[in-house]
């Protein structure tokens, strides 16, 4: 006689219930949270890095240029030209050397301009304001012309390195290529940021050797 046992089916939880388990567990679950903060952080991080790198290389390059300059002007107001080359080569050169070859002389500007004085940097040309007066050069109007190029200037700075006692502004500008891609978007233009600076001296006393070939 055979026995027979009633075995029943073990009870399954409705779907319903079994998907809100489901969801509590993944809520539980702490595997790979690491991994995923990394992710949402990580962009910014590396984003926030790359600018202070990218600053302060600007800021570096920049001073370099500032005490080239500072150098360039300080030879230069002695008046003194060496042998072999001109005094506006010999500031090219001071500069090479004090941007130790970050900055590239052959594509940057160095500009020399001279002013009657230290207040007058950057100033225009006075001019008369004929009636109706708007506060601008028109063509036509009568206006002191300072540099002597026979035209009004909005600067009246005059090309040159000067003589003695002359106001020099010594320019320098140059675009610096910047080396993180993450940072090119956000500063600069098509990955270059025109630096420029500026110093301003007066030339001292010395004598104005004669031109080459000319009499005593």
């Amino acid at each position: 006689m055979c026995a027979y046992q009633n075995v029943k089916d073990p009870v399954r939880p409705p779907p319903k219930r079994r998907r809100f388990s489901i969801w509590r567990r993944l809520r539980q679950c702490r595997r790979g949270v690491t991994a995923i903060e990394f992710a949402v952080v990580a962009p910014a991080v590396f984003l926030t890095v790359a600018g202070v790198i990218e600053l302060a290389l600007v800021m570096f390059v920049s001073t370099l240029s500032e005490g080239g300059l500072r150098e360039a002007s300080r030879f230069s107001i002695t008046g003194f030209i060496p042998p072999g080359m001109t005094r506006e080569e010999r500031i090219l050169q001071i500069l090479g050397e004090h941007t130790i070859g970050l900055v590239d002389m052959d594509e940057a500007t160095v500009e020399y301009k001279v002013y009657p004085s230290f207040d007058d940097i950057g100033k225009p040309e006075p001019f008369t304001d004929n009636a109706p007066a708007n506060g601008s050069y028109d063509a036509g109007e009568a206006f002191q012309d300072i540099n002597g190029n026979g035209q009004w200037d909005s600067d009246m700075g005059a090309a040159g390195l000067g003589g003695p006692g002359d106001i020099v502004l010594y320019t320098i500008e140059f675009d610096w290529e910047l080396m993180t891609p993450l940072v090119s978007p956000f500063v600069g233009t098509n990955g270059k940021l025109t630096m420029k600076s500026s110093v301003a001296v007066k030339n001292e006393p010395f004598d104005v050797p004669p031109p080459p070939g000319g009499g005593a």
